[in-house]
C-alpha cells in the first residue's frame, strides 16, 4: 500500500495518508487530517530496501553482529537455509559434505547429531561444523593455546 508523505502549509504538521493503489492517489485530493486543508507539499520520503541477512553479511552493511546472536539457538532448518543462501552467494561449489550438512540441517537434525556422523567434518579447518569449536577461544586444548 503506498503511503505518500505531506507537509500542510496551512498548520505545519507533517502527515502521511496510505491510498490502496497509486491510481487511487493519481485521483484523489490529499488534505490534512487535522485542519482538513488541502493546501499540501509532497515530501520526498526514504525508501527502505529489506535485504536477507547473508547479503547484509557479505556487503559489510552490518553495523554490529547482534543479528546473528540467535544462530547459537536457531532450529537447524533456519540455519540450513542461512548456510545454503551463504553458500549461493560465495558462488562457488562448496562440495558434498557441505551440501550434506546442509540438507540434515534442513531436514531439522541438530548439528551436533550431524558432527558425530561425520567425524572427519572440517579438519582441514580445525574440526567440526564452522572450523572453529567453543574450546578454540580460550577454553580447551586447540592449536591457538599453543
Amino acid at each position: 500500500m503506498p503511503v505518500y508523505e505531506f507537509r500542510c502549509n496551512a498548520c505545519g504538521r507533517k502527515v502521511a495518508l496510505r491510498y490502496a493503489t497509486i491510481a487511487e492517489y493519481a485521483e484523489a485530493t490529499p488534505a490534512c487530517p487535522r485542519c482538513k486543508s488541502t493546501d499540501l507539499t509532497r515530501l520526498i520520503s526514504r525508501v527502505g530496501i529489506k535485504r536477507s541477512l547473508t547479503s547484509r553479511l557479505f556487503s559489510g552493511d552490518l553495523d554490529d553482529d547482534s543479528s546473528l546472536d540467535d544462530l547459537d539457538n536457531a532450529d537447524p532448518a533456519m540455519l540450513g537455509r542461512l548456510l545454503r543462501e551463504m553458500g549461493d552467494e560465495v558462488g562457488e561449489d562448496m562440495g558434498p559434505e557441505f551440501d550434506e550438512v546442509i540438507t540434515r540441517l534442513e531436514r531439522g537434525e541438530a548439528p551436533e547429531d550431524i558432527e558425530a556422523t561425520m567425524p572427519d567434518l572440517g579438519d582441514d579447518m580445525g574440526g567440526g561444523l564452522g572450523g572453529l569449536g567453543v574450546d578454540d577461544f580460550g577454553g580447551g586444548d586447540s592449536a591457538l593455546d599453543s
